[in-house]
């Protein structure tokens, strides 16, 4: 579909902006929401949120100077827009592919991204460090941090909001409020506040009025009628307290409201101030804005008529069997309770909730509240299962140290997307959780080779009432096994031999088993019978069949989906005590490589992670000696891709 942008084609980047008058403006936003719209059709990728910031976005770069003045995009999915507008335009068809653009902000992709941001809740934080490295440096310069509603709920946000008050930097907070109702609703009367607020006018005023307050004695009172005076007619009392001057709300969809207000406050010379912009998740695509998640995140899909392109049928999701599992543990036992920090959808959670309402929780973008609170429930004899993004985990490691693993609180850790996640890249892989959470005494860590393991696995943490346990599956579909009627409790540290074989071993972790089978398979065609083993257990580890495998295989391969420094340490740190590697074992370890891999699709990532079946056919041979053959194995991989 092409689509007719003859203001937007004269757009070459946010300098093209300055001299344009606002009819023309709302025009360029009306072809940026068209071009949004058409690329992401193309694409996939986060639509609603890039939709709501359309006009916000045209504002920023029409007002400020950037990249001299620093915008920054909480969570970055919103960015889509400012992408096109910031000489990535050719390349937005691009977006979340290989080798293409991040579908987050990346410092190494322009120099319009001075900060990357993927995850939520950090624009503040790096927008007030952006401030003060200006102030030290005695430069000239705005700087804007847009965070959205939702990113409110983290604790990150109100932390850098009470640092910035205290340092009275000069920093302007624009909060994109799309679904929460912080505020009374925009009207014409909140318009004219917030314009008249943000006025060199009534700062002039307000200044004579401090000192007239001030040669009176009573400016205490004099600041408090002011600020509940503002409060009470349009909200952001709560901002205030912390040291804010609020603005808004105004309408995020307005050009001719967002533009003087913007100069306003670019204009003026005050410590930190928040801009309250009131905007529509989806607006302006008809689809979007009547979906209940207003397109958040979509496939592929067609322009006319909004229809989403269908994932492949088959195998069911990791996360629904998730779901399908859990809700069979709650039906038979009344203490287990759902976890999730604004991530129902996400982890399969929002299922969990149409048959349990009572017994879920979604505590917002608060990762490390989510944790504490689950640990909460697990102290008063609950079985929370805590259920998170690898990635999102991450956020709340201190707590699961602090205040579950210490405590050997029952907390059980649903880690979604664990491994390499494909078109959401580097920000978002679960590459780290096996070594942060295998470094935790008494944790127990179990990893799905398949969806059947994966039930069994949630079975199994149903009945570990000692400790916390975590199990990890990846995103995307399974292999298309069938699921048990009644999940197996797993022995807690034992794997299983999946096949027998001669002189190579194969001990996988996860759902890289299915590779390892193929490298069996692929070993065995060149007169190599090899044994391939599912580990099930990153810890506690099953010693003695680690400790069989050493002793009657020439070489050990561990396959993983995690960085270094996870199960394959264990197994080596293992073998080293217990003098296995003095007799001449031939162990590799093969990992995720050590650099942070950007956005591709599933297979091309683990290819370029090398943790393919002809990688781990070809390791074997290596290790043998086998130099020729490893070569063929390699050769014959690409050609058959």
């Amino acid at each position: 579909m092409s689509v007719k942008t003859p203001n937007l084609d004269r757009i070459q980047n946010p300098s093209d902006l300055k001299n344009l008058d606002l009819d023309t403006l709302k025009s360029v936003a009306d072809e940026l929401r068209a071009e949004t719209i058409d690329a992401v059709s193309v694409t996939g990728g986060h639509l609603g949120s890039a939709l709501g910031v359309v006009e916000l976005t045209t504002a920023l770069h029409h007002v400020f100077d950037t990249p001299d003045d620093k915008v920054i995009w909480d969570v970055g999915h919103q960015c889509y827009p400012h992408k096109i507008l910031t000489e990535r335009r050719d390349r937005i068809r691009t977006l979340r592919q290989g080798g293409g653009l991040s579908g987050f902000t990346k410092r190494a992709e322009s120099e319009y991204d001075p900060f990357g941001a993927a995850h939520a809740s950090t624009s503040i934080s790096a927008g007030l460090g952006f401030a003060v490295a200006r102030d030290l440096k005695d430069e000239n310069r705005n700087v804007i941090a847009v965070i959205g509603d939702g990113s409110m709920t983290a604790g990150m946000a109100y932390e850098a909001m009470n640092n910035a008050g205290a340092l009275n930097s000069r920093l302007i907070v624009i909060l994109n409020d799309n679904d929460m109702s912080i505020a009374p609703p925009v009207g014409a009367m909140s318009h004219y506040f917030s314009r008249l607020v943000s006025s060199q006018s009534y700062r002039n005023i307000r200044k004579v009025g401090k000192g007239v307050a001030k040669a009176l004695h009573v400016q205490e009172a004099a600041r408090r009628a002011e600020e509940y005076m503002r409060g009470m007619a349009m909200g952001g009392t709560l901002f205030e307290e912390m040291g804010f001057r609020y603005v808004g709300p105004i309408d995020g969809h307005d050009v001719s409201q967002l533009v003087p207000v913007l100069r306003n406050v670019r204009d003026g010379e005050e410590g930190p101030v928040l801009i309250h912009v009131v905007t529509q998740k989806g607006k302006g695509y008809a689809p979007a804005e009547a979906a209940a998640d207003k397109y958040h995140g979509v496939a592929k899909f067609n322009v006319v008529t909004g229809e989403q392109q269908k994932s492949k049928g088959g195998a069911p999701s990791y996360t629904g069997v998730f779901a399908h599992q859990l809700i069979k543990e709650a039906e038979a036992d009344d203490r287990v309770v759902g976890v999730t920090a604004a991530m129902p959808g996400g982890t399969g959670l929002d299922k969990f909730a149409e048959r349990f309402p009572d017994r879920m929780f979604d505590v917002g973008i608060a990762e490390q509240h989510a944790v504490t609170f689950a640990g909460g429930l697990a102290a008063d004899g609950m079985k929370p299962y805590c259920a998170l993004y690898s990635t999102f985990l991450q956020r709340g490691y201190d707590q699961v140290v602090h205040d579950v693993a210490i405590q050997k609180l029952p907390v059980r850790f649903a880690i979604d997307r664990a491994g390499l996640v494909g078109a959401d890249g580097c920000t978002h892989a679960g590459s780290f959780d096996v070594g942060y959470l295998g470094a935790l005494p008494g944790m127990v860590i179990m990893a799905a080779a398949d969806e059947a393991e994966l039930c069994h696995m949630i079975a199994t943490a149903n009945q570990i009432d000692d400790r916390p346990s975590a199990f990890r599956y990846p995103r995307g579909n399974g292999t298309g096994v069938d699921l048990p009627d009644v999940a197996d409790v797993l022995e807690i540290g034992k794997g299983r031999i999946v096949r027998e074989g001669g002189s190579i071993a194969i001990l996988s972790l996860g759902t890289r088993l299915e590779e390892s089978l193929k490298a069996a398979d692929e070993l065995a065609a060149k007169g190599f019978p090899t044994t391939v083993a599912d580990a099930r257990f990153a810890k506690p580890l099953d010693e003695e069949l680690i400790l069989r495998l050493a002793r009657e295989h020439e070489v050990l391969i561990t396959v993983e989906e995690g960085a270094v420094g996870g199960f394959g340490a264990f197994v080596l740190h293992m073998l080293a005590e217990r003098g296995a590697l003095d007799r001449g074992l031939k162990i590799r370890t093969m990992t995720l490589p050590d650099v942070f891999q950007d956005q591709d699709t599933p297979f091309n990532m683990y290819e370029t992670a090398g943790l393919n079946a002809r990688h781990i056919a070809a390791r074997a041979l290596e290790a043998l000696g086998r130099e020729q053959e490893a070569a063929q194995v390699m050769a014959a991989g690409v050609q058959a891709e």
